[in-house]
């Protein structure tokens, strides 16, 4: 995702959610976003067969 179109959306979370994102955070805010981004297309990606099935839930 293009820089402009990061901080676009940050504006707009920022606006929909309601804390102000001072300009001293900004460049914090867009390198965390665009990891996380990074992150969630890997795992987007990744292949798995269609016979593959959820783990089982385990509570302590």
């Amino acid at each position: 995702m293009a820089a402009d179109k990061l901080d676009d959306y940050i504006d707009a979370v920022a606006t929909a959610v309601g804390p102000p994102v001072e300009d001293a955070w900004r460049p914090a805010v867009r390198a965390n976003l665009e990891v996380s981004l990074k992150l969630a297309r890997m795992v987007d990606e990744f292949p798995l067969p269609d016979e593959t099935e959820p783990a089982s839930v385990y509570s302590a």
